[in-house]
């Protein structure tokens, strides 16, 4: 996420499962920890087996990893998802410090993970001050790219080995990405979920709406077309790119007819992206706001195999 919100002072019960078009009741500003309404596509009818939840343990190393190009195989075999087209993605990576004056400018923690660099890199580097604006008394963990001192860095990622970092070895998915709507600390968010949410009344997700241990939006694969032609895939882990009260725009993230984000900054940019997907997607730049995504949402059955299932993530919210 490139900015956070803050934990609802108290949460409100979610209501029945069934979604529609969603009206905002309250919008949580409360005291802050992390990242993100209206006019949402109405869910399919039915269930759809979109995989299996996740768990409370990390990652799952699984054994493929081939070259994207062109990677979807095959008709699809579960729901359909909204496209979402010439939306611009930013880079950020596990282990970044963005702003240190900012409650959600480190990459240390993850609106779903409060030891976010720590349990993805397996590192134990020490602790973020207690004082700190953001991660306050996180693990500080490993970093997603390069290191210089304290400081963590991005680099250059490349299909020779399967677009994983030069240092170290990730636990848990090195393709991750966020997404503005944060089902776990933003109230709006939480509260509407399972009203919201495509595949909240799927199995492995039926039944949590009320449950801050369980994010439905924690570990969602999604499929992104890049500006080298590229069809990648990653895991979402956290959420931006927002800022304020708006992490919750449903509008953009689960709506259709070519939806928009309207949080308005870093070049209005609708998603974050990791250093691996950064390269596999042909991005000029290595941190910039100028690069150009499409993507959708893709059920775990429509993944194909591919260097973002090396290693797949599984642990769900830890805070």
């Amino acid at each position: 996420m490139r900015i956070q919100l803050t934990i609802s002072a108290a949460i409100v019960a979610a209501s029945a499962v069934a979604c529609s078009t969603m009206t905002d009741v309250r919008d949580g500003d409360d005291d802050a920890y992390r990242k993100k309404d209206s006019g949402i596509a109405p869910c399919p009818t039915g269930t759809v087996d979109s995989g299996t939840a996740p768990s409370k343990d990390g990652g799952t190393v699984v054994a493929d990893a081939s070259a994207p190009k062109d990677a979807a195989t095959g008709p699809s075999k579960g729901r359909s998802y909204p496209l979402h087209t010439k939306i611009v993605a930013t880079t950020f990576w596990v282990g970044e410090l963005f702003n240190a004056s900012l409650a959600d400018g480190s990459q240390v923690c993850s609106t779903y993970d409060s030891n976010w660099a720590f349990h993805w890199s397996g590192v134990n580097s020490g602790k973020v001050p207690a004082g700190a604006e953001g991660c306050a008394g996180s693990i500080v963990g490993g970093c997603d790219g390069v290191t210089s001192g304290t400081k963590c860095s991005t680099e250059k990622r490349t299909a020779a080995n399967g677009y994983f970092p030069s240092q170290g070895k990730p636990v848990e998915n090195p393709f991750y990405l966020d997404l503005p709507y944060d089902d776990i600390n933003d109230s709006t968010g939480f509260k509407n979920r399972c009203t919201t949410i495509p595949w909240a009344n799927d199995p492995g997700y039926a039944g949590h709406c009320t449950d801050d241990d369980f994010s439905y939006m924690k570990n969602r694969w999604v499929k992104i077309i890049g500006p080298n032609g590229n069809t990648c895939y990653g895991q979402n882990e956290d959420a931006g790119p927002s800022h304020g009260s708006l992490y919750h725009d449903a509008a953009y993230v689960f709506g259709a007819n070519d939806a928009q984000p309207i949080q308005g900054q870093f070049n209005n940019a609708g998603m974050d992206v990791s250093p691996a997907l950064n390269g596999c997607l042909g991005f000029k730049e290595l941190d910039g706001d100028g690069d150009l995504i499409t993507w959708s949402f893709v059920d775990d059955i429509d993944v194909p195999a591919g260097p973002w299932k090396t290693v797949v993530t599984t642990r769900q919210v830890s805070q």
